[in-house]
């Protein structure tokens, strides 16, 4: 994944002065670390307003090490989780020789969003076991999704049918070679944020692997959410019915009410 070259070395430039201004490693107050993660977001709070198109999450970081950097390969995963929501999912049924669809599923505990970013494929830098125990694929993630326990049998092609239709939003997807890694030390990706977000704490993880296995992560939470005039409308739609029932009905009689009185005043 081609980075501009200008912004990774500001953005590098940066994070070099912040790990400058940063304490010293004290192993009297944490347990001795063969090599830590230090990671840092370029916003923690994303604002959704009417012209919102979607964004970005940049996230660069470095790696502090005590000792000699190891002989074996390093690497880098970062994943972006927003909250979960509810999906309704319904199978297609053949019923007197017509294809339709069957009763709808509610599936609440489907990630709103889900992307990771490698420096490499998955299935070449992490162990079964460490995807295991920290969830980081996709299809782990999918795993955890949950679904009515009369749906034990078809569990599966449920949640396969909540996965297909996120990736076909742009809700899910894996970039591999997204994260640029830099001497062992400096990393940089850059996670898109597709316009339609879903409000609430978004996770952003960085795992650090050697090995295939993971040494190290690092986690941060990005606020997503509506502000101005938007974040009114959404507060009274959802807090206060009654009262944006009401005015929407005046909104909709001045308006009303407006447009004819101009069209009178320019009719000859």
């Amino acid at each position: 994944m081609r980075k501009p070259v200008a912004r990774l070395r500001r953005i590098i430039g940066i994070f070099v002065l912040m790990l400058a201004s940063m304490p010293a490693f004290n192993p009297a107050v944490m347990p001795a670390m063969a090599e830590e993660v230090v990671a840092h977001l370029s916003q923690t709070q994303v604002s959704i307003t009417t012209n919102f198109e979607g964004s970005e999450i940049e996230i660069f970081g470095a790696v502090r090490r005590e000792e000699a950097i190891p002989d074996a390969p390093m690497h880098v995963i970062v994943t972006v989780t927003g909250p979960a929501m509810a999906v309704s999912i319904r199978k297609r049924e053949r019923r007197y020789g017509v294809w339709v669809n069957g009763p709808a599923v509610q599936i609440d505990t489907a990630p709103s969003l889900y992307a990771v970013a490698s420096t490499g494929p998955l299935e070449e830098i992490l162990s079964h076991t460490d995807n295991l125990r920290h969830r980081i694929s996709l299809d782990e993630v999918i795993r955890l999704i949950d679904a009515p326990d009369w749906l034990l049998e078809e569990r599966d092609d449920y949640r396969d049918a909540v996965s297909r239709l996120h990736a076909h939003k742009g809700l899910y997807f894996t970039i591999d070679d997204g994260v640029t890694l830099l001497e062992d030390t400096l990393f940089f990706t850059s996670v898109p944020l597709p316009a339609d977000l879903v409000e609430g704490n978004y996770s952003a993880r960085v795992f650090l692997l050697r090995d295939r296995a993971v040494i190290d992560a690092f986690e941060a939470e990005v606020a997503v959410g509506t502000v101005g005039f938007e974040r009114i409308v959404r507060l009274l739609a959802f807090e206060m019915p009654a009262v944006y029932g009401i005015v929407a009905v005046v909104v909709a009689l001045v308006a009303g009410w407006a447009g004819s009185a101009v069209f009178r005043w320019l009719a000859p």
